[in-house]
């Protein structure tokens, strides 16, 4: 889908709202960068976790994704990330003006909703069963485990935290909590490595 700005309007389109000052800004910035055609890109790593960070780059021509959907504004074209766009509904993108030159904001309230179905990418499917079904029983521990990567093999990278990190029991966490737990809801993943360094354990629960 393609939308046009009015010229004097904020623009909300896919659920994401951003206001002319931050279009003003951003065109600014754009022209700066000198390059034909370059875009703004927008996007939310791991979304629908606590650890959601609503993300927005320079895209250059050709770096966009192919699934992107595209926004052509009046003085900008933005990119939005397909994965992200149920995450940047209710999204704002402003520009507050100060006498130290202003800030870009993004505020993405959703960011962090769990929100997926068995048609949902499997790295958020992932994300939700560690967020939704096993962080909160690490928690009792001070601990918590996140997705690093998912390899082509779709092997779930994790990495334990805070009390799980250099725990004796960590093994037994990982094989009879975690890997039995995330297999038998998502059944095509490949397996799962611990990558994290146990050999710290200041934060140990059990040592």
């Amino acid at each position: 889908m393609t939308t046009t700005a009015e010229a004097d309007t904020n623009v909300d389109t896919q659920g994401i709202d951003i206001t002319n000052s931050a279009q003003d800004y951003l065109a600014e910035l754009l022209e700066k960068q000198n390059v034909e055609g370059i875009a703004v890109r927008i996007f939310i790593t791991q979304p629908g976790t606590p650890y959601a960070e609503t993300c927005l780059a320079y895209c250059r021509p050709g770096e966009e994704e192919p699934t992107d959907e595209k926004l052509e504004l009046e003085k900008i074209n933005v990119f939005l990330d397909k994965n992200s766009l149920a995450f940047l509904e209710e999204a704002v993108v402003d520009f507050n003006a100060d006498r130290m030159g202003g800030q870009l904001t993004i505020k993405a309230p959703n960011a962090k909703m769990p929100k997926v179905n068995a048609d949902s990418p499997l790295e958020d499917r992932v994300n939700y069963v560690l967020y939704s079904e096993i962080n909160p029983g690490l928690a009792s521990h001070g601990g918590e485990v996140k997705l690093v990567e998912l390899t082509e093999q779709n092997m779930a990278v994790l990495a334990f935290g805070g009390g799980c990190q250099g725990c004796a029991a960590v093994d037994l966490t990982l094989k009879d909590g975690v890997e039995k737990t995330l297999m038998e809801r998502i059944p095509e993943l490949g397996g799962i490595r611990d990558v994290t360094d146990h050999s710290d354990t200041t934060n140990a629960y059990y040592r």
